[in-house]
């Protein structure tokens, strides 16, 4: 019988919450690591009992946790992340040249063939692979020593890899965004690497429309589309119809064109999502209404999606990883919040209903379709 299995992670441990395909009732094991920060959680699309964690405190540092039982067990496997040769130097808030510091795993990207390869995108921005399930981790380098590289410099939130696409059609291209360096492209399995940025243009940096230096907060494309990506930035909705050479904004009726998540339909290549937040220093829903919003024509047109989400006094943020789609025929939206509430819409958004109150604050929401 199909269902789904939701992943979540929050500041103070992971939960598993499953259900069938009606969505209505749903077992919720966890908290898993409590007391820990859990980054990320993703399942593999080709296993389904494949799961792997970024967990991480300042006490003992980063460790990768993987499940091979759909999140009832749990094991720690790789925790080394090493640079890879001499490491230089990036650019720090004030400008000035700092040393490239491992810090935390903020994404992790299974491979969509092979159970045991899997991606991590870290702090400072790097780009890691394992191919054996998450025991040994080895730096993909030619991105990080790209020659930009000096120039890059952290956000508000630090210089962090959040974001990776992979693209089944064309195994050797792939995607990363970064924080606050912009989107790069390699069609090489990560041999080589450009900046896809043309058409970005960002207030507060020295040249709005640099090839590098954009604040780039998500990216996403549909499997059947690839060459067609969908951004929410700081500022500014954008997509691109040429596989990252150029995009153009599509933010038009939103009532603010900042946040976080960007999510595709999984059988609606132009149908996507957003949640906006008032601004890049008030990050609350704006006017105290939680709103996904929705355009069905890739952008410009956008509709609010508010039947079940709270529409007063509501101060909460919806951050990056924390909105994720499944791929059953009605599809099911899950988004986590800062305030720990976490929702799921069985009918592609028109209604929405709490899953769960009360958790941590939620940094990441992902789904496996089980079939």
């Amino acid at each position: 019988m199909s269902g789904v299995r939701v992943l979540v992670g929050t500041h103070k441990g992971a939960f598993v919450m499953t259900s069938d395909a009606k969505r209505k009732q749903w077992d919720i094991s966890g908290p898993h690591f409590t007391g820990w920060d859990i980054y990320h959680v993703k399942g593999s699309p080709v296993d389904p009992n494949r799961i792997y964690a970024a967990q991480n405190t300042g006490w003992f540092g980063q460790v990768i946790q993987r499940s091979d039982d759909g999140g009832k067990t749990w094991n720690p496997v790789g925790n080394k992340f090493a640079y890879e040769g001499a490491t230089g130097t990036h650019l720090w808030y004030d400008g000035t040249p700092r040393p490239w510091e491992f810090k935390r795993v903020w994404h992790l990207e299974p491979s969509l063939t092979d159970p045991d390869l899997v991606y991590a995108g870290v702090e400072d921005a790097a780009l890691f692979r394992s191919t054996d399930g998450g025991q040994n981790w080895e730096e993909m380098p030619a991105l990080r020593q790209h020659p930009t590289g000096p120039n890059w410099a952290p956000g508000a939130g630090g210089m962090c890899l959040h974001t990776i696409l992979l693209d089944k059609n064309h195994p050797d291209r792939m995607f990363i965004a970064i924080s606050s360096a912009g989107v790069f492209k390699t069609e090489d399995a990560g041999k080589s690497w450009r900046p896809a940025n043309k058409g970005l243009h960002s207030e507060g940096i020295p040249d709005p429309n640099a090839e590098v230096g954009h604040c780039v907060h998500r990216i996403a494309m549909h499997p059947s589309r690839p060459d067609t990506l969908f951004m929410q930035k700081h500022w500014d909705v954008m997509r691109s119809d040429d596989a990252g050479e150029s995009w153009r904004e599509v933010s038009d009726n939103l009532p603010s064109d900042f946040g976080f998540p960007i999510d595709v339909h999984p059988h609606e290549p132009e149908t996507i999502y957003v949640v906006p937040i008032k601004s890049d220093s008030e990050h609350v829903p704006p006017d105290g209404k939680l709103r996904v919003y929705r355009s069905r024509t890739g952008g410009n047109e956008w509709e609010a999606l508010t039947n079940g989400l709270p529409q007063s006094n509501c101060f909460v943020n919806v951050l990056r990883d924390a909105m994720a789609i499944d791929t059953l025929e009605s599809p099911g939206i899950y988004f986590g919040t800062t305030g720990g509430q976490v929702y799921g819409s069985a009918d592609a958004g028109d209604s929405w209903a709490p899953i769960v109150r009360d958790l941590p604050a939620v940094y990441s929401v992902e789904v496996q379709t089980l079939r």
